[in-house]
């Protein structure tokens, strides 16, 4: 493989950092008022996202100087780890259930997600695979079907919580992999149509899927009801202007807005901190997946550059969906902004996955 270089990506460092801090402030600003609310303590959310940025960055710190090839060589059992523990979650008295998902394994307020888990384990099993013989991926039965049938199996058992929004991004980042390994056009066509009738039987099985879709179309058809969360969104967002109200003058924070701190957090950074604000997180995360692209296309071998591509493809997703839903392009689908939004397991699972793609650019050419 080479001797690594002496430092990784420094731009990709600075830029998650930069992100990072952007969120202890404002997850501060957007949550202290719920926080005292709900538990007396302005600081909750404040010290529960320091704590978990703080394992991240050392998680990060440490995944950056392991061998990327490292996690090629225990893919296969990571895999299995992850499904193993989507089926343990699903388990009545094992499954803590939030937010009306049965999404964590844990203890009071401290818990574990196996789906974030999961995206990090499908990366780098697919990457993996693909990489061994990536001229098979352009046939379907041998090389096309595998993959997607494991795709499947997890967006199932991810499904059964269930976290469409989770399992969006895992598909997204999957095919990002698929395509970039070589995958025929025609086949992925059979999957986008194989997903459009999935889509239409996921809303049969469950008619309020379809209400967030008509809600999302025309909001002020259901105010109080469907449509309440991006209704309220809005209303943050558009008072921001350019410049914004100023940090911590957020209206929307004051029980208008669920989940200021989490799904809807862009809309107090719009709100506080108006265009400007907003488009300077826009731009930095538009940088980093510029400079993850650059590490794929750089990389000195396939696995290292289809893991790179899937990690940042799952950033980039994420972002997309997140933004997208916050003014309003998308249904709700509780997806949160990556290095920004208050958590535990995925803020602490993305920047170790940061740290790979940075080990990554170690080797790059």
């Amino acid at each position: 493989m080479g001797k690594a270089r002496s430092a990784p990506d420094i731009w990709i460092i600075i830029t998650t950092l930069l992100l990072l801090t952007i969120g202890v402030i404002m997850v501060y600003s957007a949550s202290a008022v719920l926080a005292f609310h709900e538990f007396g303590d302005w600081y909750y959310y404040l010290k529960r996202q320091l704590l978990f940025a703080v394992l991240g960055v050392v998680a990060m710190f440490f995944t950056m100087n392991v061998d990327y090839w490292v996690w090629k060589k225990y893919a296969k059992a990571g895999l299995f780890i992850c499904l193993g523990l989507l089926i343990i979650v699903l388990i009545p008295g094992l499954g803590v259930v939030r937010g009306g998902a049965r999404s964590w394994l844990g203890i009071g307020a401290f818990g574990i997600q196996p789906s974030e888990f999961m995206k990090i384990g499908m990366i780098l099993f697919l990457a993996k695979w693909l990489s061994e013989d990536q001229a098979k991926i352009t046939r379907f039965v041998k090389g096309f079907l595998p993959p997607l049938a494991l795709m499947g199996l997890a967006f199932g058992l991810i499904m059964l919580q269930p976290d469409l929004g989770t399992g969006v991004v895992l598909i997204g980042a999957s095919l990002l992999i698929i395509y970039t390994a070589g995958a025929r056009i025609l086949h992925l066509s059979y999957f986008a149509m194989l997903g459009l009738a999935g889509f239409a039987g996921l809303i049969i099985q469950a008619p309020y899927r379809l209400l967030r879709i008509t809600s999302f179309l025309d909001p002020w058809q259901d105010p109080l009801g469907a449509g309440y969360q991006a209704i309220q969104s809005l209303y943050a967002i558009g008072p921001g202007g350019l410049v914004g109200l100023g940090l911590g003058m957020s209206r929307q924070k004051y029980s208008y807005l669920p989940e200021p701190q989490t799904d809807f957090i862009f809309s107090i950074i719009a709100e506080e901190l108006g265009f400007f604000g907003g488009g300077l997180v826009l731009l930095l995360f538009s940088f980093l997946v510029w400079r993850g692209m650059r590490t794929a296309i750089t990389a000195p071998d396939t696995f290292g550059s289809l893991a790179a591509v899937g990690i940042i493809g799952m950033v980039a997703v994420q972002v997309i969906i997140n933004i997208g839903v916050v003014i309003g392009m998308f249904p709700v689908t509780g997806i949160t902004l990556p290095l920004i939004s208050a958590g535990g397991s995925s803020l602490t699972l993305m920047l170790t996955s940061i740290g790979i793609l940075l080990n990554i650019s170690r080797y790059s050419r």
